[in-house]
């Protein structure tokens, strides 16, 4: 599942091929992906054009200059990207189309068909209910330390689960989760309200340096995952645990290990991240 620096990439790569231009048509093969059904879509897109794109976490909000808002979830293999003409053969796996007034045609792709496109209006993002629910961006700014503590403390979890909570901060998913965790040398599994304020302090500013380090590098292309233009990313070459059980740590030598926690398939090294048997902190 792309996660919040892929989400980020594909924003950015794919504003300057969309951006101004006016949609005259919208066609899908699976409507169910269509959350407002595709007539709302064509009643209230066709005719707009697109002004610019917006993220919240992991998802992408595509604004039109008539007030509406399309928010898309890619979910596990969805992807945009725009052909210059609207004529050219779909993919079989092509399953929302919006043809734009130029002869061009933005395309979305999803081969397991899971992600989800839904209409709003702008400014009404918080009346969807996973967008209201979302944590903070993990950013210097918008990203509070002591916050973040208050949170982990109402949590008995493994900290790994926590940090996969859209509600404790942001856009982490799998690979990042696994990845921050190895450089604050926290366990996976240990309890979140267990970790001290020097954990803590590492953990936070480890979340905010690692995602803007991804973003920087395109994102991480570890599985199918691409930008608008069909650019792979490049972290999966810094990557440090994840997906690479069976390996040397980077750091000590010790060979990582994958277990599951919360169903999740999760990547730690044992030296260098202990479990530490503590109770909770005040």
């Amino acid at each position: 599942m792309p996660e919040l620096p892929e989400v980020e990439t594909v924003r950015r790569s794919l504003l300057p091929l969309v951006k101004n231009k006016k949609i005259t048509a919208i066609s899908t093969n699976w409507e169910k992906i269509l959350i407002n059904g595709l007539t709302a879509f064509q009643k209230q897109v066709v005719g707009a054009a697109v002004t610019t794109i917006d993220r919240r976490g992991k998802y992408l909000l595509i604004r039109l200059n008539n007030g509406m808002t399309i928010v898309s979830h890619l979910r596990m293999e969805g992807r945009y990207y725009v052909v210059s003409d609207a004529k050219a053969p779909l993919d079989k796996h092509d399953h929302v189309t919006f043809t734009f007034r130029d002869g061009s045609q933005l395309r979305y792709r999803d081969l397991r068909k899971f992600g989800r496109i839904r209409l709003i209006h702008t400014g009404q993002e918080q009346l969807v209910p996973a967008l209201a629910k979302l944590g903070p961006e993990p950013t210097a700014a918008t990203f509070s330390e002591s916050d973040f503590a208050q949170k982990l403390k109402r949590h008995h979890k493994a900290i790994k689960s926590v940090l996969l909570d859209q509600t404790v901060v942001a856009g982490i998913g799998n690979i990042y989760a696994d990845e921050v965790l190895w450089l604050s040398k926290l366990n996976p599994l240990q309890p979140a309200n267990t970790l001290t304020k020097a954990e803590i302090h590492t953990l936070h500013d480890a979340i905010i340096k690692e995602l803007d380090d991804a973003i920087a590098a395109g994102g991480t292309s570890a599985h199918t995952y691409v930008d608008a233009e069909g650019n792979r990313g490049s972290f999966q070459d810094a990557l440090h645990v994840y997906d690479r059980e069976g390996t040397p740590c980077d750091r000590c030598g010790t060979t990582i290990v994958k277990i599951k926690v919360g169903q999740r398939g999760t990547h730690y090294c044992p030296h260098c991240q202990p479990l530490h048997r503590r109770g909770q902190l005040a």
